[in-house]
């Protein structure tokens, strides 16, 4: 090494930096009843071997040295995290390891620990990745909004999590001025505020860190501690600028489930516009402004703790219909990183030590505290004053306010459209409902308001009317996530960024979607540590399709927020008020798709939630409708559009779409049977969901494993009656006749479709047509 080494060694002292591994290999030896020494390395077997070079790559990729000292160009961290990625590949030679851990647990100087890592990654550092296909815009496959009638059991919507949220690029640069940065006065009252915090004889914050603060503490024990310092700050914020009144609180109630959820789900902290929170209030997840994961341990800063904020950020933006991205954050000991979910995923800081860098801490919890609403990430062109809600639009050159009546739809996801949709008016004429449909769409996809536009212009029935459509904007520009919510922010200098990154890179990285699929890999099957349980893969497919005559192989994701409002209203099908009213209401939605394939544009997302019915005879709206062309393309671009994509709901999509076919009308046809026969399954009267059934894990099945259900549920007509009788719903009983004539239309022989037949319309018509005759219907 040269002086220049040797100097940037010196000043930045390991010091305390692997207390935390010694504490790992102490327990471990404890554990195996091995005596603490060098010699110990040699009686480990090679899965906890693993274990103790994941544990000490941990402790090494944040030191200041790490982020200094350069090697080939690159920090030592960035050589550092490389290793850790490798560590589950054959070809890593733990041999080469071993003289450094002897040296660490030998405790021998710096400049000798450095020297043997300077050693270890010149010998092993795996050469760069290409840039991963993963940041191209392919189909995303499935994401946590196409659950139909499910009880959102954890262990199911954790393994969707995982594929929606593909890879979480942490340790971005930028990251706390993108989203802080915008705060007034932020900076300057947490300088004054972290001076007064180090004053007195009994500072909040000395040479150790924060006061009161137990390295070994509990879970609990750092949940009651954060609570204590962030009311803490808040009072010297006051002190400092009476103005400074906070009405936000943390809560901590861990083991009390928030009300809102599908299923029950807990939360360790979050803040709340509550000043008075008290642990025996009782929240809903409309109450959480900024949710949060606390953990005692600085290890399990990786992926399980990854999936947990970010289930808590999907509940939050399920339930805040007017939220367009949420801030989170992870604790994990003394380990910190601020979180940003939207519409493409998750993204997340570098990783700071709370009680090293207490400036930044105490920035952070302020900026919680006073950041206004459109900081938060709720949407400032949906205002609310006096208690009424509404928008604003320019249409046929003139200002239009629309008054929202209600939330009709909003999409349980993180990533994807996203769609929202409500129920609103216009001051203009309060009689005549409308619907206002929020989504984020993919930019190089044809506008769905442009083509409901089109398809009314050119008087498509039995499809909602275009009543305007436009691009949201913020602050004056287009709303997208790459530019208006991340600020640009460049995944491309993420800790784990498939070439390495540039920055130091917790070894913690991992690619969520392969999680679960990679745990126990080890040498000796054994479980690594929940912050070890995987790298950086080529993540998984990303939620915007590829279209070669308009996306280069470089272009990096994004979604644009898009709205748009129909002069059609209705509840979803699955509402009538019978079962005449739904057979009547599912042979318009069939000629709607008709008409609208008729001018050259496919539909694709026929869903339960996207037939619609309105029975109000006063309405001027359809009886039965189609709804949502976002996933519609114009037949002619179908080759062009990327439409082999996998589109629509999981549980109503045709078998062929389930095996990779290109899109047909005919797949469309198909999915109107599986929407009937899923709700003769699910409901037992208008709108009565009856819960949790065992088709419920089409919601999770492989796309293969799907299709070869469905071909079995309808190959063989005396199997079929046969599960009709045994789980129709009683109210639905009387239809089984009438789905199984539809069965044999739409599956001849009990097999697929072999060629596209537009007579397939007016014969699934003519069957609902003869089943509403039926008297017993």
């Amino acid at each position: 090494m040269d002086q220049e080494q040797l100097d940037i060694i010196r000043e930045n002292p390991i010091g305390s930096g692997f207390n935390a591994f010694f504490e790992s290999f102490t327990a471990l030896c404890n554990n195996r009843d091995i005596l603490y020494s060098g010699e110990a390395l040699g009686q480990l077997n090679g899965g906890d071997f693993q274990n103790v070079t994941g544990s000490l790559l941990l402790a090494l990729a944040p030191l200041q040295a790490s982020r200094l000292l350069l090697l080939r160009g690159r920090t030592l961290s960035s050589h550092l995290s490389s290793l850790f990625v490798a560590l589950d590949s054959d070809a890593f030679d733990f041999g080469r390891v071993r003289p450094l851990l002897q040296a660490v647990i030998a405790k021998e100087p710096d400049d000798k620990i450095w020297a043997h890592i300077y050693r270890l990654v010149t010998e092993s550092t795996p050469p760069s990745r290409p840039i991963a296909s993963s940041v191209r815009q392919t189909p995303l496959l499935r994401n946590t909004s196409s659950f139909a009638n499910s009880s959102e059991h954890r262990k199911y919507v954790d393994s969707v999590l995982k594929e929606e949220l593909g890879t979480m690029y942490v340790g971005l640069p930028r990251f706390h001025e993108t989203f802080f940065g915008g705060v007034a006065g932020l900076r300057t009252a947490s300088e004054a505020v972290f001076e007064r915090c180090k004053e007195g004889n009994n500072p909040l914050f000395d040479g150790n860190g924060w006061a009161r603060w137990l390295p070994q503490a509990k879970e609990k024990d750092v949940l009651n501690w954060f609570q204590n310092i962030v009311q803490q700050l808040s009072q010297v914020a006051r002190d400092h600028n009476a103005g400074a009144t906070p009405t936000r609180r943390p809560i901590a109630q861990p083991s009390k489930p928030l009300e809102g959820s599908t299923a029950d789900r807990k939360l360790d902290v979050g803040f709340v516009n509550d000043p008075t929170a008290k642990k025996s209030s009782r929240y809903h997840w409309t109450h959480i402004l900024v949710p949060g994961e606390l953990k005692s341990n600085a290890s399990t800063d990786g992926s399980r703790t990854w999936l947990d904020i970010g289930r808590y950020a999907r509940e939050v933006l399920a339930a805040q219909d007017t939220r367009r991205f949420v801030l989170a954050f992870t604790l994990c000991g003394p380990l910190m990183r601020i979180w940003e979910f939207d519409r493409l995923g998750g993204v997340a800081s570098e990783q700071f030590d709370i009680n090293q860098e207490g400036l930044r801490f105490v920035t952070t919890v302020l900026g919680f505290l006073w950041m206004d609403e459109q900081q938060l990430g709720f949407d400032p062109t949906i205002v609310t004053s006096d208690g009424v809600q509404y928008i604003e639009i320019e249409k046929d050159g003139q200002c239009e306010r629309l008054i929202f009546d209600g939330v009709i739809w909003r999409a349980p996801c993180i990533a994807g459209r996203a769609t929202t949709c409500w129920k609103a008016h216009s001051d203009r004429d309060s009689r005549t409902p409308l619907a206002i449909k929020d989504s984020w769409q993919c930019p190089e996809r044809e506008e769905g308001g442009a083509l409901l536009k089109e398809a009314t212009n050119k008087g498509v029935v039995n499809i909602a009317r275009h009543y305007h459509h436009y691009t949201v904007r913020v602050s004056g520009t287009t709303d997208d996530v790459e530019g208006n919510v991340r600020k640009h922010l460049d995944i491309t200098m993420a800790e784990n960024y498939p070439d390495g990154g540039s920055v130091a890179m917790r070894a913690t990285t991992v690619s969520i979607s392969t999680m679960g699929s990679r745990e126990g890999r080890s040498m000796a099957s054994r479980k690594r540590p929940a912050s070890q349980t995987g790298a950086t893969l080529p993540p998984n497919k990303r939620p915007c399709s590829a279209s070669p005559t308009k996306v280069d192989s470089n272009t990096f994701p994004n979604r644009v927020h898009r709205r748009v409002i129909l002069r059609d209203y209705g509840e979803p099908i699955f509402c009538a008020s019978s079962r005449k009213a739904l057979l009547a209401a599912l042979g318009d939605c069939i000629a709607g798709h008709k008409s609208l394939y008729g001018v050259g544009i496919l539909h694709r997302d026929i869903s339960i939630n996207n037939l619609m019915i309105n029975e109000d005879e006063r309405s001027t709206s359809w009886r039965g409708f189609l709804i949502d062309l976002d996933l519609a393309i114009k037949e002619r671009r179908e080759v062009a559009s990327g439409a082999k994509g996998k589109t629509g709901t999981r549980a109503f999509m045709a078998i062929g779409v389930l095996l990779g076919e290109h899109h047909s009308f005919m797949h469309d046809l198909e999915s109107f049977f599986w929407v009937l026969f899923w709700m003769c399954i699910h409901y037992s009267g208008p709108g009565k969901d009856i819960g949790q059934t065992r088709f419920g894990d089409w919601n999770y099945r492989r796309e293969r494993d799907l299709a070869d259900l469905k071909k079995g549920t309808i190959s063989d007509e005396r199997d079929f009656i046969r599960r009709a009788e045994d789980f129709f719903t009683p109210y639905y009983q009387p239809l089984a006749p009438w789905v199984n004539r539809l069965r044999r239309t739409v599956f001849p022989d009990g097999r697929r479709w072999e060629k596209e037949d537009k007579t397939l319309y007016s014969r699934m018509q003519d069957i609902l047509l003869k089943a509403r005759a039926d008297p017993n219907v």
